[in-house]
């Protein structure tokens, strides 16, 4: 990635009021970026609030469904790269709000691709979707970019419908410009997490009350991997796609080296153990369906981009403790976001040199 590429650069993120998007635009806003974001309004408790992200960036309240909403303020911005992250992005809560998943996920993704055809100046376009957007059969193969899309659950069917949708639009009006991609990520983890079902929100906010986690599926295999991993993947694309071609407008996985996709009692065990607090516990009780193992294959990733992770799964545990136990302490959550990103750019650098190997 170059740094010299995003100074300057009309960035338009959608979700950046959201845990991913906070990420992303913290490190936009560190390398220069000028960055528009449009999302709902944040959590009371949130990395985006926290973390004071909305000082650098310009921030406009929006819903991706409404559809003259997201093309008056794509249009004012003028973006060179377009980001997509709005999203409901829990599965539990799409048994809940199965209409309005599939209403933000599928139909606020084209209302957001629509607006994008009607900026001049548009280079990049990348659209994140998420892992579970293949037809999962339950297998211990990890999943390539060529499988076939599905979904048990609403927000699983939503995101594969989400990429139908992006690979339409990239056939129909995105064939020489913008470029179009689809990012797919593992589980991303993080310091600033605080979804409501979630495993690392759910450990942390245990611990920090001394209390000892409840665990629903110990046995589930997940890619974890820390929400920076991901992103600088999402960032190598965007550039990609806005310098030298169409090579890149296509679907992409980004997940954990293949020997740290562990099950959540893994998880479990280590966060308990780093941050000194009680054991995790589970207990038998009625759940909606959730895939058991999922696997992600990132070989194009590696073989085509370069791109490799820069964290072992332990190393990404042990950047999440710390930043809860400093922002717990204390301390400022926007220098201790700052100071993670110096530090895993430092490590992302050494990664793609090959000195990690």
């Amino acid at each position: 990635m170059s740094e010299t590429f995003w100074r300057g650069r009309r960035v338009f993120l959608t979700g950046h009021t959201g845990f991913k998007g906070s990420w992303l635009a913290m490190w936009l806003a560190q390398m220069g970026a000028e960055v528009t974001g449009f999302s709902l309004p944040a959590d009371e408790i949130s990395l985006f609030r926290q973390a004071r992200v909305q000082d650098g960036l310009t921030h406009i309240e929006g819903d991706i469904r409404d559809m003259a909403a997201v093309d008056n303020a794509v249009a004012r911005a003028r973006p060179e790269v377009l980001f997509h992250l709005a999203a409901q992005p829990l599965v539990r809560l799409s048994y809940d709000c199965p209409t309005e998943t599939f209403a933000t996920n599928v139909q606020g993704t084209a209302h957001v691709l629509d607006a994008c055809r009607r900026v001049a100046d548009l280079k990049a376009i990348v659209c994140v979707t998420s892992d579970k957007c293949y037809e999962n059969r339950e297998w211990v193969w990890p999943y390539r970019e060529s499988d076939p899309m599905g979904g048990h659950d609403p927000y699983s069917a939503s995101k594969g419908a989400a990429e139908l949708v992006i690979a339409s639009y990239r056939r129909s009006f995105f064939s020489q410009g913008p470029l179009l991609a689809s990012v797919r990520a593992g589980n991303v983890i993080g310091g600033g997490d605080w979804a409501a079902d979630r495993l690392i929100p759910d450990i942390v906010r245990a611990l920090i009350d001394g209390k000892a986690p409840f665990i629903r599926s110990p046995g589930s295999i997940r890619p974890w991997q820390h929400v920076l991993e991901a992103l600088g993947g999402y960032l190598m694309i965007a550039q990609h796609l806005a310098q030298d071609g169409a090579w890149a407008a296509t679907g992409w996985n980004f997940g954990p080296a293949d020997d740290d996709t562990q099950p959540v009692s893994w998880i479990a065990d280590r966060m308990c153990t780093a941050w000194g607090g009680p054991s995790w516990y589970t207990e038998e009780q009625a759940q909606p369906h959730e895939a058991k193992i999922l696997k992600l294959d990132c070989s194009k990733a590696r073989t085509e981009l370069g791109w490799r992770p820069a964290l072992r799964l332990q190393e990404a545990l042990d950047y999440i403790v710390a930043w809860h136990r400093s922002v717990a302490e204390g301390g400022d959550a926007a220098q201790v976001s700052f100071a993670q990103l110096d530090a895993y750019r430092k490590q992302l650098d050494r990664a793609l040199s090959g000195e990690n190997r």
